[in-house]
């Protein structure tokens, strides 16, 4: 399945928060992709499953407004589901990197259907971008609010750079001092 929801050069978005604290560690900026196929029962973003749906924003305009926050530490690709535009949404995770922050992606995917031989190269790269790969689907029966920047438990946190080194999947632990700002000792 490629990527054809969107024209070069833009997204296909449903929307943007500038600065959330629920889509991963520290300050984000989170893009809502549109298009999902999963369609998984109880999404909290229904809105974002049909394809044509949303609004066609520039590239430029998406990294302008992430990289104007100097408190940003990361960006996430949330959705819909980033890889239904991967190529589109590489640029973006790479204008990320390249400014020091960190980026995760979630999808209805699992690890090892994106890095099947029979998926798309743009899979692959834009897992390339990834730090954190939040996978799987949503399941009603597993929502839990106790899952770590998760909807439900049988999504995995993925550290994406160790499970690409080792060849088997890797989960992520937040680092010890994973508070977004510094607290000042009384």
């Amino acid at each position: 399945m490629s990527s054809t929801i969107s024209e070069p050069n833009t997204l296909r978005i449903a929307g943007t928060v500038q600065d959330s604290i629920v889509d991963g560690p520290g300050l984000r900026f989170t893009v809502f992709t549109q298009g999902c196929p999963h369609h998984c029962p109880g999404c909290h973003n229904p809105e974002t499953h049909d394809p044509a749906g949303g609004t066609v924003v520039p590239l430029k305009t998406l990294v302008d407004a992430m990289c104007g926050n100097p408190l940003t530490t990361g960006l996430t690709l949330s959705g819909g589901d980033p890889f239904l535009q991967a190529a589109q949404c590489i640029p973006l995770a790479q204008a990320a990197k390249n400014s020091g922050r960190n980026v995760w992606i979630y999808t209805g995917y699992l690890y090892e259907t994106l890095i099947a031989p029979e998926a798309p190269e743009e899979w692959r790269m834009l897992l390339d971008c990834a730090d954190v790969l939040v996978d799987g689907p949503f399941l009603l029966a597993q929502r839990s609010l106790s899952c770590h920047f998760r909807g439900s438990c049988n999504q995995r946190l993925i550290d994406i750079p160790k499970s690409r080194a080792t060849g088997t999947v890797v989960l992520w632990t937040p680092p010890q001092n994973s508070l977004p700002f510094s607290v000042p000792e009384s």
